[in-house]
């Protein structure tokens, strides 16, 4: 046995490496050193130095498997393998590293066999020779024979000859090649040869030779199979099980948590992306880290995801947040600190792919640095490789970045650390609640990070977003349904036209056009708009990329207290207070206004209005240059990053202020006022207090005050230590009786980010940020899915006479941000608040025209506010406006598929295991949501049989369920409900993704057309017997899709076919199916659904090519501009030549992509193929 599978491995090489030699020199004119040599390992690099090995045949198996692998997406742009294809070239190098050191004995024949199979699946992939194939096939079964009853080898049968006079196959006939049964041709010519004739076979695509030996008539098609009702429905999820489909959901109860629909939304977004990347910038306490877990599970039942990186702060790994969601999901995530990174890096450099044991890993932004980046000096002068040194680099199937917001800064080293990973990443997901600004770069890097390939630069960027204030003009036109409204939707929409993005592609697009059309009739119903509202909204250019959930479209979680704590100033602090304003207009008049010195003196009377205590320290640090950027970053200040260095003409000043600071009478009444609200909590069943101050200096001057009076607090701001935040937020969560328990923590801006703490129901704004989603951050921390308590209490703490008190009394009071969230756009907030920062730095206004300029803010923006506001209230009331809760539940119900609920899940394994088991017998016990799995040694080592044929997983549910079928127990806990499997969680949980399902749907694939006979009870439809047949329906162009299309001889069945087969119960006395004619006679209709849904599958493909030529383009001419204004700028004939060549690739690839989007839209069509035929039944 040995020495045949060296042979088969000797032979796998001989073929990979003529599959190579007929594809690589088509990819590069230097193959050899860009695609060979640079793809080997160093020691096999030095081998070929030393061998002086100039062509493929020199290398051995390793070396041509290293090769396949590292530029296996360079070929499988060439060649498109299927998905699964990936997964077996990997498989294929550890099934060579096995057998290099190791023979036959040192492996059971479950190994073996399961590496025979990886070899077979490798060797088709490179289109091996059929005598490679049939040795393994061979081999396989030699290895299937059971040990106690050794064969006696046979000698082979002589070759059969045939008689040269007469031909086993005719032109034209369907033949199969022995070797691969699944195969189909047809016979186009034959050619007489001795001692076999050949034959010329077209075959996917292509004309090949076989020997009359080699081929054999295919199988003939059953006739109809009759099948119980039970088995047709599983049958039915069996399809769709192994054939995903684009309008159904698969996450559905895939996971051990409740069912909220909104959380489903991005699922789908992403799914139907153009390229699986999306931004989910979701308000915070929605649930994005859920949202994070289906997604995955979405593309584990449509592809194989074997790697997952997330990368997200420190915290959130200290607090183990994203290993115990994860976890929710069976799924087991690691943590990589600075060493275990390390180690990833130097095995991807030593192997060439991550390393297996950290495929699902978990690393912190603090961890991407410079060297890790570009490498450093190790120990011994030895040179330690950087993640762009890697070559290739670590391809991940997917990545998550959690709380995004923290690589909005280009020029940071977390920013480029996460760049490198999403651009060699097969899917990319950002998460973040931080508002993103339409008019600032925030949303430009994170789209041009997901998206460079659409957002290649600002200009591009800005070009497509044109149309989309105009958009957002008609949506909330049509919301609004004023007087006029269609015809100020339709200017709004002429508007978008006439952007060079309109023109481009909205244009062009037959939503727009719909719109336009509804619009311009005379009366547009109440339906009718609402369907005007749901289109308009697609059509903004973003809306691919970006999923946006407010708390306000999914209601409210609590109810929300506030309260305004009034503190006026004593007569000392109030003189202090006007003088701090005096010496401030004085400064500025001086020195005009200089970047550095105005923000300096925003924070300098910012912190006079939170603690007018904490000003002295601030200026001692201002004074000494101590004062830390990171404080002024972390409260949320514009221009955080301006140089502090203080002006030496101001610096006397300054020191006349602090000498009045630091003579205050100690007396604080704002301070007083705290302590009374502490005090009246600590009566209260809940004890706890959250506070916030966007300063250091007033936390630690609050922070030694309520310690010093006995209070239990605890303090978090941005320097403090991840462990000790671990620690903190424990002790906040203790009961009060526990001597470790906290009552107060207090909080900087950054110090909760991330984390939850909806154990607490009251916090207190000790100070208030000029920007309301920032408050609405601080409260989100409280008021979240989980909250316990009916009611939250918001203490805001202002000082009347400030600037910080005229802002929340003019502004921020009146617009409601306490009471719920706002019900306003993120650009209406993000243009509100730089307002509010423009008038509150104007230090030449005086007080009275600051607040004349608040309040006429307030009459311009916050009227619309308002509007919006009773809008949404109004929903539940109005006709024709659906609340988006509704929506949320509805769009759910049309991507939920009956056959992927828990009971056809169940009903799919019941009969798999029945037909793999070969008894009746009942192997799943209990009729509780919490069951038993029951099977004997013989019957689990029937089902690992089939488990090795499905393609390998290092994921928690397959092992455990391989550990299983090996192990000793007959008995294993099961559950297909999600809820129960919450309550139960050493129960292990059957979704579409557990290898249960897989393997029972891959026993459902056979060649029979399948039939049933049923009965449905229905009093809308007459009684009698209605044939009906199911097709196939395959969905090519753009994007590929399968779906079910029943039809019945009535037009109205047709469409309640779907549901009323739910319904269904089995029905005795049909033995015998109906004539064929019967069925024949619904291709008609058939033929009319599917002449109406190509129709529009094609629309549909021409409309989403559109899009994509637009956005190409609009990319290629921004790309071959800057490079232009590059090469006119170069004056070193290397770099023009370095310039030219870039812009002939560029040219070059824009010329791919486009043909590739005309392919597929001369590709477009469905392909149809019936697949089930039966009679319903109905009766009333």
């Amino acid at each position: 046995m040995n020495a045949r599978i060296s042979g088969v491995l000797k032979e796998t090489a001989s073929d990979l490496c003529r599959y190579l030699e007929g594809l690589l020199p088509s990819l590069s004119e230097n193959w050899w050193n860009e695609l060979v040599v640079r793809a080997l390992s160093y020691q096999q690099q030095r081998a070929v130095d030393q061998r002086k090995i100039t062509a493929l045949s020199g290398l051995d198996l390793a070396a041509l498997l290293r090769v396949l692998d590292q530029n296996w997406y360079t070929i499988s742009e060439a060649k498109h393998p299927p998905a699964e294809a990936r997964h077996y070239v990997k498989e294929m190098r550890s099934v060579r590293d096995r057998w290099a050191h190791a023979s036959v004995d040192e492996f059971s024949n479950d190994d073996v066999y399961r590496d025979l199979d990886t070899i077979q699946r490798f060797a088709m992939i490179i289109d091996a020779r059929d005598a490679l194939l049939e040795e393994i096939r061979k081999l396989k079964a030699a290895i299937m024979v059971p040990p106690s009853y050794p064969t006696r080898p046979q000698p082979e049968p002589p070759a059969e000859i045939i008689e040269p006079r007469t031909s086993a196959f005719k032109v034209g006939q369907l033949v199969t090649p022995k070797s691969n049964p699944s195969l189909r041709g047809a016979i186009v010519a034959i050619m007489p040869g001795q001692p076999e004739k050949r034959y010329s076979v077209f075959q996917e695509g292509s004309v090949v030779t076989y020997y009359e030996s080699q081929l054999a008539a295919p199988v003939a098609a059953a006739s109809l199979k009759l099948l119980s009702l039970t088995d047709f429905h599983g049958h039915l999820t069996g399809i769709q099980i192994r054939h995903p489909a684009l309008s159904v959901l698969y996450s559905l109860n895939a996971g051990r948590i409740d069912c909220v629909p909104y959380q489903f939304r991005p699922v789908l977004k992403f799914v139907r992306a153009e390229r699986p990347r999306l931004l989910i910038a979701d308000g915070v306490g929605v649930g994005k880290t859920i949202e994070a877990g289906l997604i995955l599970r979405e593309l584990q039942a449509r592809r194989d995801i074997r790697s997952v990186l997330i990368i997200c702060p420190k915290p959130l790994i200290t607090e183990r947040k994203w290993e115990v969601e994860m976890r929710r999901f069976d799924e087991r995530f690691t943590p990589l600190d600075g060493d275990k990174l390390r180690y990833c890096i130097r095995e991807t450099d030593l192997d060439g792919v991550w390393p297996e044991q950290y495929s699902k890993a978990i690393v912190p932004y603090s961890q991407f640095d410079e060297d890790l980046l570009f490498g450093s000096m190790g120990t011994g002068r030895r040179q330690r490789k950087g993640l762009l040194d890697l070559n290739p680099p670590p391809r991940f199937d997917l990545v998550i970045v959690d709380e995004a917001q923290h690589i909005r800064n280009e020029s940071t080293f977390s920013h480029r650390c996460v760049r490198f990973f999403c651009e060699n990443a097969e899917a990319v997901l950002f998460l973040t609640a931080t508002p993103l600004e339409m008019g600032s770069t925030d949303l430009f890097v994170l789209l041009n990070l997901l998206r460079p390939d659409l957002i290649r630069d600002l200009p591009t960027f800005e070009t497509m977003a044109a149309p989309n204030p105009f958009i957002n003009a008609a949506v909330t036109v049509v919301r609004l349904e004023r007087q006029g409204w269609q015809g100020d939707a339709l200017a709004a929409l002429e508007g978008a036209a006439t952007t060079p993005w309109g023109e481009l592609a909205l244009t062009h697009d037959p939503t727009f056009q719909s719109v336009r059309e509804v619009l311009r009739r005379p009366v547009v119903s109440a339906q009718d708009r609402i369907a005007c509202i749901n289109q308009l909204e697609q059509l903004h250019t973003f809306s691919g990329m970006i999923n946006r959930t407010r708390r306000r479209d999914i209601g409210e979680f609590t109810v929300r207290k506030p309260e305004t704590v009034l503190i006026e100033f004593t007569p000392q602090q109030r003189r202090l207070h006007d003088d701090l304003l005096a010496t401030q207009a004085a400064i500025l008049t001086r020195l005009h206004g200089t970047g550095n010195v105005k923000f300096m003196m925003t924070m300098i009377r910012r912190q006079a209005a939170s603690c007018i205590f904490g000003l002295a320290p601030l200026l001692r640090d201002i004074l000494t240059r101590r004062f830390p950027l990171t404080a002024a970053s972390e409260a949320d200040f514009e221009g955080a990053e301006q140089d502090l260095t203080i002006d030496s003409r101001v610096e006397n000043q300054i020191r006349d202020v602090l000498d009045q600071a630091e003579k205050l009478d100690p007396y604080d009444p704002k301070l007083e006022a705290l302590r009374s609200i502490v005090s009246e909590k600590q009566n209260l069943p809940n004890h706890r207090i959250m506070l916030f101050s966007s300063f250091r200096h007033t936390l630690g001057y609050l922070f030694d005050d309520l310690e010093n009076a006995g209070c239990r607090v605890g303090l978090v701001h941005g320097d403090v230590p991840d462990e000790d935040r671990v620690d903190i937020r424990r002790r906040f969560k203790l009961d009060r009786g526990h001597p470790e328990a906290l009552d107060v923590l207090l909080f900087s801006e950054v110090g909760s980010e991330g984390l939850d703490y909806q154990f607490c129901d009251c916090i207190v704004n000790y100070d208030l940020p000029w920007n309301p989603m920032r408050i609405e951050q601080r409260i989100g921390r409280i008021d979240r899915r989980g909250q316990n308590s009916e009611t939250v209490r918001i203490f805001n703490m202002v000082t009347p006479g400030t600037v910080d008190g005229d802002i929340y009394q003019r502004c921020l009071l009146r617009i409601g941000v306490f009471d719920r969230e706002l019900g306003a756009s993120d650009e209406i907030l993000g243009e509100i608040t730089r307002e509010l920062r423009d008038i509150a730095e104007n230090f030449t206004l005086s007080e009275t025209e600051r607040q004349e300029k608040l309040h006429q803010l307030a009459d311009n923006q916050i009227r619309l506010i308002r509007e919006q506001q009773e809008l949404e209230d109004r929903q539940a009331e109005l006709f024709a406006i659906r609340v988006p809760s509704d929506q949320n539940a509805e769009a759910l119900r049309d991507v939920t598929s009956y056959w992927l609920s828990p009971a056809m899940m169940e009903n799919l394994a019941r009969m798999y295991l029945k037909m793999a088991c070969g008894s009746e017998q009942d192997y799943i016990i209990g009729e509780k949501p919490l069951k038993t799995l029951r099977l004997s040694q013989e019957a689990r080592a029937r089902l690992f049989k089939d488990f090795v044929q499905l393609p390998r997983q290092t994921s928690v549910t397959f092992r455990e369920w391989e550990n299983w079928l090996k192990g000793a127990s007959p008995l294993l806990s099961i559950t297909f409900d999600a809820a129960s499997a919450s309550d139960n969680l050493d129960a292990t949980l059957i979704t579409p993704v557990h290898p249960l399902v897989r393997q029972a749907a891959r026993s459902t694939e056979c060649a029979d057309r399948l039939a049933c006979v049923f009965a449905v009870q229905d009093a809308s439809v007459p009684a009698g017997d209605y044939p009906f047949t199911i097709y196939e329906w395959r969905h090519q162009g753009l994007q590929q899709d399968l779906t079910l299309q029943p039809v019945c001889a009535v037009a109205e069945l047709t469409k309640l076919f779907p549901e009323m087969i739910t319904r269904a119960t089995p029905i005795d006395g049909y033995e015998t199916m109906p004539d064929s004619k019967v069925f024949d006679m619904l291709d008609g209709q058939h033929y009319a659904l599917w002449t109406q849904a190509k129709r529009q599958h094609v629309q549909k493909t021409q409309q989403l090519a559109a899009y994509r030529i637009a956005s190409l383009e609009t990319s290629h001419r921004a790309r071959l501009a800057l490079l232009g204004e590059q090469l006119a700028k170069a004056t070193d004939e290397r770099i023009r030549r370095m310039r030219q060549s870039q812009i002939v690739s560029a040219e070059a690839d824009y010329q791919r992509r486009r043909q590739e989007i005309d392919r597929a839209i001369g590709e477009a069509d469905i392909t149809a193929q019936p697949i089930a035929f039966g009679v319903m039944k109905v009766t009333h």
